[in-house]
């Protein structure tokens, strides 16, 4: 039944087992049939519908998660436009956003080995127990791509969890902040509902997608008719091309990802420039067959 109530109540959060914090923002409901608890945005909720729901569930209070004054201000400002911090109008910023994956994720235990990774302090808030944004001021160069998906596999050896990071870009403090931040995390939610699991993620790496989901059907249509069919036919013909183009068109370093002799790799290309009239090395061919991988992608 509380998974019903999340269509209705935007924002809403369900868990399959108690959180350990949550914000005064949410209302928590637990279904004892259904072993599983709801938390609704209190601004989502009006007086009767709490009082039908304090008869329907049981409401549990649970213990905030102690913020600093500054990550209580960031926290407001992000996910309920609450009033802007009071910082430097030259200061720029970055959000890092992550969702941690597994059981008994303790956001008390990850959120210190998170912050050792930074030469500067940063602020960290949580918006449940799987998912929180690094707040990171830019004064100095700071974790590269590379550093940030070596953190993420010792995080994951160390609290043995899958972790995956929105590596977002460096905007200045202004009044458009929040509306950039809620652009990236529109971006982040889809990758985690639409792409195959990887621990570090981009706006280069999610757009491509994001724009091929949003095609319309006619479309998506054409692009099916021209190139899609043959990845139908042959779907290791698909992974072979895909890999080859996410690695820039490096014959070695493709072969190595699939674990094939570079003759082998070769064959398949030539199989598909063959079927298909499309020539990779070019610039323009190999968009339309990106975008035609995309989109095969999503079928499956």
């Amino acid at each position: 039944m509380l998974k019903k109530l999340m269509s209705l109540y935007k924002d809403s959060i369900l868990y399959s087992e108690l959180p350990k914090h949550t914000s005064d923002h949410f209302y928590i409901f637990f279904d004892e049939p259904q072993n599983n608890w709801l938390a609704i945005p209190k601004a989502s909720l009006t007086e009767k519908e709490i009082n039908l729901l304090q008869v329907l569930y049981e409401q549990v209070k649970i213990p905030l998660k102690p913020l600093s004054t500054l990550s209580r201000i960031w926290h407001d400002y992000l996910l309920f436009n609450g009033s802007m911090p009071s910082l430097s109008a030259e200061s720029n910023f970055r959000f890092i956003q992550f969702h941690v994956k597994g059981l008994g994720v303790d956001p008390t235990e990850i959120e210190p080995a998170i912050k050792g990774f930074f030469s500067d302090e940063v602020q960290i808030i949580w918006e449940d127990d799987h998912n929180g944004i690094v707040i990171e001021e830019r004064r100095q160069l700071s974790l590269t791509e590379s550093e940030l998906s070596s953190m993420a596999d010792t995080l994951e050896s160390d609290f043995y969890v899958k972790i995956s990071f929105y590596f977002g870009r460096v905007y200045p403090f202004s009044s458009h902040l929040r509306n950039q931040f809620l652009q990236e995390k529109e971006y982040f939610e889809f990758a985690k509902e639409n792409l195959e699991r990887t621990n570090i993620l981009t706006f280069e790496k999610i757009f491509p997608a994001f724009v091929a989901f949003n095609l319309p059907d006619f479309m998506k249509e054409k692009i099916k008719q021209e190139l899609s069919s043959v990845f139908s036919e042959d779907p290791e013909l698909y992974t072979t091309i895909k890999v080859f183009l996410e690695n820039n068109l490096n014959a070695s370093l493709t072969a190595k990802k699939l674990y094939i002799h570079r003759n082998t790799l070769q064959y398949r290309i030539d199989k598909f420039i063959d079927k298909t009239g499309v020539q990779l090395k070019d610039f323009y061919g190999a968009f339309t067959v990106f975008l035609a991988c995309l989109l095969f992608e999503q079928r499956k």
